[in-house]
């Protein structure tokens, strides 16, 4: 721990706050409404933020501090987006819904025991990878510019501030540009705290419920649509900042949290690639040994947002949605800008990575699965078109 508190510093703390404030607020709404389709009582609802917070930021503080690597897990977004379809659709009770996580959860774990993911995702060449990366985290520099729609004002000073710290104080760009933005959201009254009450959160054990019907409609579709719209991009975000991490036990592991959390409400954990990117990124920290500090940073502010529930969850979301928007734009765009040159450095697989950067940047969801999934496989089914036989008939 001592090596620890000489490694971070201010950048990497902000990484990781602004990680926590960007995932968190991005997709709180679909956890929730998830939580309700099954019929879910506010004190279900808290256990369920208890349950996902311990389990997010035990699973990225630990191995990060092991590995001394920037270990970033979060919840499944699409998958809460399927549950609360599903649930409302299928009119399955709470119960049936916490067999289906543990079911999950154990498909989750065999994926990572057995070194499948892993080996499959050894075989899409680095450009597709980098390509799947920028179009995922494109779509937040779009929406960052966009943003200015209904915050003219707003998303021009974090721009402003944002370039001139860049020249200036290049490591603390980020820093700098969410305490200016904090600093003018206030100023005009525009931060809502919520009325809040300082309470530690309770977890509320649910009994668990198998059925066939739950297997089918809840448990396939969430691993499906997890492995493919969450650890798959987020693998492309660990191969593309060139850490050495040993993915299959991390799938693992969190297949393993969440079968342990998943009577609390922990539904579906797996790897981040949005907030991994900015915890992996230069902006974290120009050194890149160091930029673990930011994942902990991430997973200590998880942990306290499980403990507390509603106290943190109305800190967060008071902030402006184009702040939020803005900030991850800005503090993504060095990611972006990598992810493409390295998607296009090679002729030979530079179509190839452009239509999977298209497709994934399209936000296309097919039979419930992301673009992410359908960008790797345009990617690769577009090298194997172009490049199958070649080597064989010039031999």
């Amino acid at each position: 721990m001592r090596s620890f508190f000489k490694d971070i510093s201010l950048s990497a703390a902000t990484a990781g706050f602004v990680a926590v404030l960007v995932g968190f607020t991005s997709s709180v709404t679909l956890v929730f409404q998830a939580a309700q389709a099954f019929g879910a009582t506010p004190a279900q609802i808290t256990s369920w933020m208890w349950a996902l917070g311990l389990g997010m930021g035990l699973c990225s503080l630990v191995p990060s501090l092991i590995l001394r690597q920037p270990v970033m897990v979060a919840w499944s977004t699409p998958g809460a987006a399927v549950l609360a379809s599903a649930g409302l659709a299928g009119g399955y009770s709470m119960g049936e819904a916490v067999g289906a996580f543990m079911v999950c959860a154990c498909l989750i774990a065999l994926a990572g025991a057995t070194g499948w993911f892993e080996r499959a995702m050894h075989r899409i060449p680095a450009e597709i990878a980098s390509a799947l990366l920028a179009g995922v985290l494109a779509r937040f520099g779009i929406q960052a510019f966009a943003a200015a729609q209904t915050a003219l004002p707003l998303v021009l000073l974090m721009l402003l501030s944002y370039l001139l710290a860049r020249r200036f104080l290049p490591r603390y760009a980020v820093v700098l540009t969410l305490a200016v933005a904090i600093a003018f959201t206030a100023f005009r009254g525009q931060i809502a705290v919520s009325e809040m009450r300082f309470e530690w959160a309770v977890p509320v054990f649910t009994e668990p419920q198998f059925s066939v019907s739950a297997f089918i409609g809840l448990a396939l579709p969430l691993f499906v649509v997890t492995m493919a719209s969450q650890n798959l991009p987020g693998v492309a975000v660990i191969r593309a900042s060139g850490y050495p991490l040993p993915v299959s036990r991390l799938i693992t592991m969190t297949g393993l949290a969440t079968l342990v959390l998943a009577p609390f409400g922990a539904y579906a954990l797996n790897f981040s690639a949005i907030t991994a990117a900015m915890c992996m990124g230069p902006e974290a920290h120009e050194d890149r040994s160091r930029r673990y500090t930011a994942a902990v940073a991430c997973g200590a502010l998880y942990v306290v947002i499980g403990l507390f529930g509603a106290v943190v969850t109305g800190l967060l979301t008071a902030f402006p949605q184009e702040l939020v928007i803005a900030i991850a734009g800005l503090a993504l765009l060095g990611t972006i800008g990598g992810g493409l040159a390295t998607a296009l450095r090679e002729d030979a697989h530079r179509e190839a990575a452009l239509i999977t950067f298209l497709v994934t940047l399209s936000g296309v969801v097919i039979g419930g699965v992301g673009s992410a999934f359908w960008g790797a496989m345009a990617g690769v089914f577009t090298l194997f078109v172009q490049q199958y036989g070649r080597r064989t008939r010039g031999a």
